[in-house]
């Protein structure tokens, strides 16, 4: 499939910048060791019981003095859509709707990460399914069809009075009437309950290892039309503000409240999904650690890390800007490397340097690529391969720091960073290269990177501030020294602005910020020979 091209070429370019997703069959709510992967696989199509038809079918059969008396109309429209890009998926997103790459309404006989319309092919986005209010606005330009009408008694607010009417009895005979009583609960196992626990993860090296919350993740639950969606609290718990009967499946969408996304699932959705199975409704609860299914764990630990990032920029911690708003993280497990290259934001896709060299490599189909790198592009990816928890951190914090460099400075600052790494790896298969020519955006932008991966890691799990010495030709251990006498993260990231492009100009800034530390400023950048 020419989409596996992209995600193999592009750690080649961009994504080599700093240096250092089959599953097995069983219930992966009760163990997350056991979550599928690759493609979803679709069985018989099945009757909807929450179509108008059927519910109101189902309302004579069991008020038949009743019915006549109460006309059922469409509370909610069951649609998909066919968006030609990224621009109109994310006006989709922007009209706060959830979106399924697979059919509601069809048996899953292999559950996993995606779905891909064959109808479509593999070169387009596929349909995306989705459930609206009925009166919804629909989108300019974007093409969609109208699939059912759908009643949800919970929509329709005439059920609120006093009708008599007992509408989890009419909802259960509509399973019944469809041939999917199977999926119904009985009522000597449970009510009808707004789904709710908590999903966490461990990390064996911070806070004795005992489990936390996997933070400001999306939880999502559906029998059939019917969809609770809800994000997790910084511990981890989550309530849907809906009540089933039936029997939901339950996925993890890494689309995080604080803005940014985990992806990408094969090229076609802006954020992974990992399917935990079907679960009772009162919800399922899930523990997640380095025994388990790994891209689950993988993703649980960059969502935790990203998150814990972003909540300590406040003015009251660190005081530095968040990352920019749709900040996009790939995840490589096969790679060892991480970046920050802000495509998904427009740095540098309008290079020529770009072009000409994924020209050269992969004709005849680098216009498609380039298309696709356009597309749908990353803004941080994060190689994985062989890291635990702790590794996964540093890198995340790592690239975090980066963006917000980003968001302070531009993207002009971040194409020239960018063309000095790609051209230094093209002729070194060195990212940072030695120095010299067009490397001062280089140079400050990693030594902050490293600056802040170790900080944050000493904050996180104590022991010494890491010391890089003679590791890399740009100093980060000059930032560490000056923290270490007391000039602050904050005071840091505001001398490093979009006119400060070398170290000797970073230099001036911070004397110019701190005036009364000038003397030990200068004296520690000479100590390092800067």
């Amino acid at each position: 499939m020419k989409r596996f091209v992209v995600l193999s070429l592009i750690p080649l370019l961009v994504l080599g910048a700093c240096e250092r997703d089959g599953g097995p069959e069983g219930d992966p709510s009760r163990n997350p060791k056991e979550v599928y992967h690759g493609m979803i696989q679709l069985g018989d199509k099945l009757e909807d019981p929450y179509t108008v038809e059927n519910m109101q079918e189902a309302l004579t059969k069991v008020y038949p003095t009743k019915a006549g008396r109460y006309d059922i109309t469409a509370t909610d429209l069951y649609v998909r859509f066919l968006p030609e890009d990224d621009a109109q998926l994310r006006q989709l997103k922007a009209k706060d709707i959830y979106l399924m790459d697979h059919p509601f309404d069809y048996q899953i006989l292999r559950e996993g990460d995606y779905y891909q319309d064959p109808e479509v092919g593999e070169k387009a986005i596929t349909w995306q399914y989705a459930v609206v209010p009925q009166d919804f606005s629909f989108p300019e330009g974007i093409r969609y069809e109208l699939l059912d009408e759908c009643y949800l008694a919970e929509h329709d607010p005439s059920t609120r009075g006093d009708l008599g009417i007992d509408w989890k009895r009419v909802e259960q005979e509509a399973f019944r009437l469809t041939g999917n009583e199977d999926l119904w609960v009985p009522e000597t196992k449970a009510e009808s309950q707004a789904p709710s626990g908590r999903i966490t993860i461990e990390d064996p090296d911070f806070s004795g290892g005992k489990p936390f919350g996997v933070a400001g993740v999306k939880v999502v639950c559906n029998v059939f039309v019917k969809i609770g969606t809800c994000y997790t609290d910084r511990d981890g718990y989550y309530k849907m503000g809906k009540t089933f009967s039936g029997t939901p499946r339950y996925r993890l969408v890494f689309q995080n409240e604080k803005g940014f996304n985990i992806g990408i699932n094969y090229i076609v959705v802006p954020a992974s999904v990992s399917t935990l199975g079907t679960g009772g409704p009162e919800g399922i609860d899930v523990n997640v650690n380095e025994e388990s299914d790994p891209a689950l764990f993988r993703r649980c630990a960059v969502n935790n890390a990203a998150y814990d990032y972003y909540s300590r920029c406040v003015d009251t911690d660190l005081d530095i800007l968040t990352p920019p708003d749709d900040l996009r993280i790939w995840i490589f497990p096969s790679l060892t490397c991480s970046s920050t290259c802000m495509l998904h934001h427009e740095a540098f896709l309008g290079n020529e340097l770009l072009g000409t060299y994924l020209r050269a490599c992969l004709e005849p189909y680098s216009e498609l690529v380039i298309f696709l790198i356009k597309l749908f592009s990353p803004d941080v990816t994060i190689g994985t391969k062989e890291n635990g928890y702790k590794e996964i951190y540093e890198h995340v914090v790592h690239e975090m720091a980066h963006a917000s460099h980003y968001a302070q400075v531009g993207n002009g600052y971040w194409n020239s960073y960018i063309e000095y790494v790609i051209k230094s790896f093209i002729q070194n298969r060195n990212s940072y290269g030695a120095g010299g020519e067009g490397s001062g955006w280089c140079e400050l932008g990693e030594m902050w990177g490293y600056f802040m991966q170790a900080t944050l890691s000493k904050d996180r799990y104590g022991g010494n501030l890491a010391s890089y010495g003679n590791t890399f030709w740009f100093k980060p251990d000059i930032l560490s020294h000056l923290y270490n006498r007391g000039i602050s993260r904050s005071m840091i990231f505001r001398a490093l602005g979009p006119e400060v492009t070398h170290v000797d100009s970073l230099k001036k800034q911070l004397v110019s910020l701190c005036p009364d530390r000038e003397r030990e400023i200068q004296e520690t950048f000479r100590s390092y020979g800067k």
